[in-house]
């Protein structure tokens, strides 16, 4: 197990400092995270232009280097250098919290690993900020970033997740979400959903309801600006169905009754071990 301990002052090497940023308003953006992007040596932008409208917004002059998943393999070797040689970066993505869906993460780990301090800051998170305005339970809930593009995929995904009970989180393109919400409805059944748009923006709305019903308001309202979609936790009933799905009743039965006892004390047992309806795993056995 590795400890690592930040203590300002003590180390020769530079910090890697984590900054988010705002995912609309402008507003959003916190006094220490303006005062660690103007103090950093270098900021690392997932795209330059990008942050660099930011930067001018808040009069920062400080020096970015572009840091993206398709150059990340060649310029990790290269910051890390920097921090050894007590230079402090800062590094932060388009919008909201870096690491998420960008390769920040690789940077952190390398960091790590040299015993470089790794300092993150709070602020703008799309997925937690759409999730406590959202209706649905807060608690648990499950962050998924972006969808599988194709059908299929899609789909498959869907089904290994049928029976969470967590409130699901995911990114998705405007132009995909009705298709997305299709092949959920396939899977999930009418669920709980709500559609969030243009988070914090001039034009931010929610669309919540079920599935069926935010795709007819969808056929008459097609979506723009950057989406999110969450979806409410699978039922007790969902769960118990999928449970039963994927237990091989007969057989946990015919185990028991292997073992000496009655055909209905076997029944009764498996029903009370698995939280199962009698009726059901009798069914199951007799193949009703």
């Amino acid at each position: 197990m590795q400890v690592q301990k930040s203590f300002k002052g003590k180390s020769p090497y530079g910090t890697l400092y984590l900054v988010p940023t705002p995912i609309g308003n402008l507003q959003d953006m916190t006094f220490r995270a303006v005062e660690v992007l103007k103090s950093v040596d270098v900021i690392c932008a997932e795209d330059t232009r990008n942050t660099g409208l930011l930067l001018k917004h808040f009069e920062i002059e400080t020096r970015q280097i572009s840091f993206h998943e398709h150059n990340a393999f060649e310029k990790i070797p290269d910051l890390i250098a920097l921090l050894k040689d007590g230079k402090s970066l800062a590094q932060v993505s388009d919008a909201g919290m870096p690491s998420i869906s960008d390769p920040g993460h690789d940077l952190v780990k390398a960091a790590i690993l040299e015993d470089i301090s790794v300092v993150a800051l709070p602020g703008a998170s799309a997925g937690i900020t759409a999730l406590i305005a959202s209706g649905l339970a807060p608690q648990p809930h499950i962050f998924y970033g972006f969808l599988p593009r194709k059908a299929g995929q899609q789909k498959a995904f869907f089904q290994e997740k049928k029976a969470y009970p967590e409130t699901q989180i995911f990114y998705e393109s405007p132009y995909r979400v009705s298709d997305t919400l299709e092949n959920m409805l396939e899977i999930y059944g009418d669920r709980e959903i709500v559609v969030v748009r243009e988070l914090t923006k001039l034009y931010e709305e929610y669309q919540r309801g079920k599935i069926s019903e935010v795709l007819t308001y969808l056929s008459e309202h097609p979506l723009k600006g950057e989406c999110l979609i969450l979806v409410g936790g699978a039922s007790e009933e969902v769960m118990t169905e999928d449970k039963i799905e994927n237990l091989d009743i007969a057989d946990l039965v015919a185990q028991l009754i292997s073992q000496g006892k009655k055909p209905n004390q076997a029944i009764k047992e498996v029903a009370k071990t698995y939280n199962l309806n009698r009726q059901e795993v009798y069914n199951a056995y007799h193949k009703i």
